[in-house]
């Protein structure tokens, strides 16, 4: 996608061959930032701490982080700690377990010495695979917003946190409709939640829309509801961290609130996810979907531009006051509207996902 007219992905590799680089998330928007990992330890660091975030991307990331280990040492003990190191980094999204996997099933019965080249070209392809799912959720997700538009007005549509291209390794998932709409000439406006805690809304996908032209307005998350009861909002769109065979679905904290909100005033709720983001080895997300605990200053902290142009963070509650931070919450399937995959979309529910995906049965 693009930034000021020049394309972007959000990870490749440096002009060595073998080094990442990556776009530094947590300086957004107040500047443009690129990183470069050269150690598995860094690349771990990178995930923890949310220079890279959002399911795809994380799962992408840590396939190239085992690449690094493996450079340093490729025997068995150590493909298996490093896998280990990088899961144990973000226990939500589920692309995180997906992309080790697939690296170790591809690894582990090769000649040490095959390794790294094999692991490089295994992450290659999984982050290829990424944009290709993506362009195809947009191709998908488009028709719903072609759908929409009626009387030369703009469809408005409502996102919740960053499930844009930051959040992907390009496209993203959520946003990547919205995109293609808009790059075909379909007018659309994007109501944009700030999504606190980390303001990933107002920080991230603001930020992006903008970049690439498309129009949006950045909304407080507690205003959803009073939108959609005014008739102001035609859809919404979320992205997901993991979603169950059942349907059910996790995403950061406050989709689920949207959800309710959306059944009650009739407003279509879509998610848009790749089938990375499937798991199909839980049925009831609400009992079995791991939640996020993220610092509790993320609460009690913000960080923005100050009136002088100083790049400041502070405290905005009471010292002595604590503060609780689940990041994710779960959507019941029965609030969801639709999923909307690289193969088509479908109701959330087993049935749905099994007719675009029936190797799962």
């Amino acid at each position: 996608m693009n930034i000021d007219g020049t394309p972007y992905r959000t990870i490749w590799l440096d002009d060595d061959g073998w080094s990442l680089r990556i776009i530094d998330q947590t300086k957004l928007p107040w500047g443009f930032e690129i990183l470069r990992l050269t150690t598995l330890d860094q690349t771990a660091h990178a995930i923890r701490t949310m220079l890279v975030r959002g399911a795809p991307l994380i799962g992408a990331t840590a396939a190239y982080g085992l690449c690094l280990g493996l450079r340093a040492d490729a025997s068995d003990a150590a493909l298996e700690r490093a896998a280990a190191l990088l899961l144990a980094t973000r226990p939500t999204a589920v692309n995180l377990r997906w992309a080790l996997a697939r690296m170790l099933a591809r690894l582990r019965d090769l000649p040490i010495r095959a390794r790294p080249a094999a692991a490089y070209a295994e992450a290659a392809a999984i982050a290829e695979e990424d944009v290709a799912q993506n362009a195809a959720i947009g191709r998908f997700g488009v028709e719903l917003i072609a759908h929409a538009a009626s009387g030369g007005r703009a469809v408005n549509i409502l996102t919740h946190c960053n499930a844009g291209w930051l959040a992907t390794v390009d496209w993203g998932t959520a946003l990547a409709p919205i995109y293609q709409a808009h790059d075909q000439g379909i007018a659309v406006h994007v109501f944009v939640d700030e999504t606190r805690p980390r303001n990933q809304g107002a920080s991230l996908t603001a930020w992006e829309l903008g970049k690439h032209g498309v129009a949006h307005t950045l909304i407080t998350d507690n205003a959803g509801g009073h939108l959609m009861q005014r008739g102001r909002v035609d859809l919404v769109i979320v992205g997901a961290d993991r979603v169950t065979r059942q349907g059910d679905v996790a995403n950061k904290i406050g989709t689920y609130l949207k959800a309710l909100a959306a059944r009650d005033t009739d407003v279509p709720f879509w998610v848009a996810v790749p089938s990375s983001s499937i798991d199909w080895t839980i049925d009831d997300g609400v009992s079995e979907i791991p939640i996020e605990e993220r610092a509790a200053s993320e609460v009690t902290m913000v960080t923005g531009r100050a009136l002088d142009g100083s790049i400041a963070t502070i405290r905005i509650s009471p010292k002595e006051s604590p503060a609780a931070n689940p990041a994710f919450d779960v959507t019941p399937a029965r609030l969801v509207s639709g999923l909307i995959t690289e193969r088509g979309r479908c109701a959330a529910s087993a049935g749905g996902l099994l007719s675009l995906f029936p190797e799962q049965r």
